[in-house]
């Protein structure tokens, strides 16, 4: 059954790659951001990055001239904590992460413990050390569940690519044997959990990314209409190769300005 869609009244949308360029405001991002505002529209702006609050995320747009606010902002963090909170409200965690996460679990309600923990749950960080992977392999084979809050296994820095969440989730899952529930993108969960954010409806909301393998096909997944913009990871040639197809592809967020 095909759902059928209605104009416009709510939007996702990917950060890095549609809106900004490390630091720096991609072409049409501050127009696109402005239409939103003027349209009265609600909107989120998503990260799979849970290393940042929304607070660090939105004064880090601030700072390429874009403002956003921090309620219009959901990291794969906040999914992470939204999910835990609906499966086991007040329960404990071993966190492997920054404040992004333990913030976000800790707003929730959660305990945050390295004994007993209900969950061990992985985020994005740059101290990884063999003491906290060796707690949390222990912690998994005294039978806590394992999350993560996302499954890539890089991500971009100055320098070339870093090991990211999804490599630290394979060395515990292969010490363990116990596979990691990633919450962030491609798991259309994180799309849910923003629409219920912002009340939104899938018939009515647009996904913005630029990445195939995750912004599109989880849009697809959640049942929203989709922008694949060509301004990050994915290229123009590559788009036929994948067995699903994004409602459009544009240039840039510029080009997405006028359909608000």
């Amino acid at each position: 059954m095909t759902t059928e869609r209605r104009e416009p009244e709510c939007w996702l949308t990917d950060m890095d790659g549609v809106l900004v360029h490390e630091d720096t405001a991609l072409p049409g991002a501050a127009a696109f951001i402005a239409r939103l505002v003027e349209k009265d529209r609600a909107f989120l702006v998503l990260t799979n990055n849970s290393i940042f609050t929304p607070r660090d995320l939105a004064a880090r747009l601030a700072r390429s001239g874009l403002i956003v606010p921090e309620r219009a902002i959901w990291t794969s963090a906040l999914a992470t904590a939204d999910f835990l909170h609906s499966q086991k409200p007040g329960g404990s965690a071993f966190v492997i992460g920054e404040a992004g996460l333990t913030t976000a679990l800790y707003e929730v309600g959660y305990t945050l413990t390295d004994h007993d923990a209900d969950y061990v749950v992985l985020g994005e960080t740059r101290t990884h050390s063999f003491e906290t992977i060796t707690r949390a392999i222990r912690l998994i084979g005294n039978g806590a569940r394992f999350i993560a809050t996302n499954p890539d296994v890089t991500s971009p820095s100055p320098e070339g690519p870093l090991p990211a969440t999804g490599s630290v989730a394979a060395m515990i899952a292969t010490a363990t044997g116990a596979k990691p529930y990633f919450v962030g993108k491609p798991n259309p969960m994180m799309f849910r959990s923003a629409m219920n954010r912002i009340e939104a409806r899938s018939e009515s909301t647009v996904m913005i990314g630029d990445r195939m393998d995750t912004d599109i096909v989880a849009g697809i997944e959640a049942g929203l209409e989709t922008i694949l913009v060509l301004t990050g990871s994915t290229r123009a040639d590559q788009v036929a190769r994948f067995p699903y197809r994004p409602s459009r592809v544009l240039a840039s967020i510029a080009d997405v300005v006028e359909l608000v």
